[in-house]
């Protein structure tokens, strides 16, 4: 018998929940995903650190102001961590917008075509490269026009029906459902220790949406994300991606007993058929969704955190070297 992990590659596209280069090396997943939690963790890393050195030469040969040198060196640096985790997987690796962004559909097109850009001046084909946007309204909007500009987008921070139905009708490529934070505020809200797999409200979500998606034609890729344990991976075997920490993979990894298919475009029958999601339609729904609600507006919060404080790491960075 193969071990769990191997057989869920033969039905799912198993991809990196980290920004760790070695750990990426060592576990050589198709495809990569990185947010700014996981490069300010990264960028603690030896491995990190000659990145950090080139971001911020190049900003400071950029010039403008310091807050401009500071915003470019941060991007800059993102883009050298997917360069060369790029060279180290065959698939596409996920480049995150600016969580203080997420309420604005003009700034985030503005940095998203700023990263590609950046992208392509270091030779790497952006055809590999998909720009991570928080799925709000005006993320969904600006993912809806940068696909058209040939542009792939991964909406991320998603824990609604709505928000994934919104992203399809947009055209959005890929949508990162969020399951075990789903699951936390389940945990949290009910007093209770653990579910079920079958009954973790996380699985049921990303469950309800692939099945949506494949009955109705949706083209979009759902990729199950977020995950606190191997169960709620077992139940999502046959999702068309899953991004899974280096723990989980390793716990998969040993796991020597056999995994059974349990998502499948062949057996997604649905019923339920939303209509066309406009704003007051989105916002309505997601307002009735408590959860959905209070984790978007966390996780935005947190990436934002995160994001300030890899700034002021750079920015401590970029003083010695003046």
């Amino acid at each position: 018998m193969t071990s769990k992990l191997d057989q869920l590659k033969n039905m799912t596209t198993v991809v990196a929940d980290t920004g760790d280069i070695d750990a990426i090396a060592q576990w050589r997943p198709e495809d990569a995903t990185t947010n700014p939690s996981l490069l300010l963790k990264a960028a603690a890393s030896d491995a990190y650190r000659p990145m950090l050195d080139k971001a911020v030469a190049i900003a400071a040969k950029h010039g403008g102001s310091s807050a401009d040198q500071l915003s470019v060196a941060t991007d800059m640096l993102a883009v050298l961590a997917g360069k060369e985790i790029l060279n180290l997987i065959p698939g596409v690796v996920s480049t995150e917008v600016d969580a203080r962004l997420s309420f604005d559909t003009a700034a985030t097109l503005q940095k998203a075509r700023g990263l590609i850009e950046l992208y392509d001046q270091q030779g790497v084909d952006t055809s590999r490269v998909l720009i991570k946007i928080a799925s709000t309204w005006e993320g969904i909007r600006a993912a809806e026009q940068l696909e058209k500009e040939g542009i792939r987008c991964n909406l991320t921070l998603l824990f609604s029906f709505v928000q994934a139905v919104a992203c399809a009708q947009a055209g959005a490529h890929l949508i990162s459902p969020f399951v075990g934070r789903i699951l936390d505020w389940h945990l949290a809200s009910s007093g209770r220790d653990s579910y079920p797999a079958a009954e973790d409200p996380g699985v049921q979500s990303v469950t309800r949406i692939y099945n949506y998606y494949k009955a109705h034609g949706f083209n979009t890729v759902v990729m199950g994300a977020s995950f606190r344990n191997t169960g709620e991976i077992e139940m999502l075997a046959g999702c068309d991606r899953l991004t899974i920490s280096p723990a989980l993979l390793q716990e998969l990894k040993e796991d020597q007993g056999e995994l059974s298919r349990k998502l499948s475009p062949d057996s997604a029958t649905v019923s339920e058929k939303m209509g066309w999601v406009d704003e007051k339609l989105f916002r309505w729904e997601s307002n009735e969704d408590a959860m959905a609600t209070e984790k978007l507006a966390d996780g935005i919060r947190r990436f934002a955190a995160d994001q300030i404080e890899l700034e002021n790491r750079v920015r401590q960075l970029a003083s010695r070297a003046a």
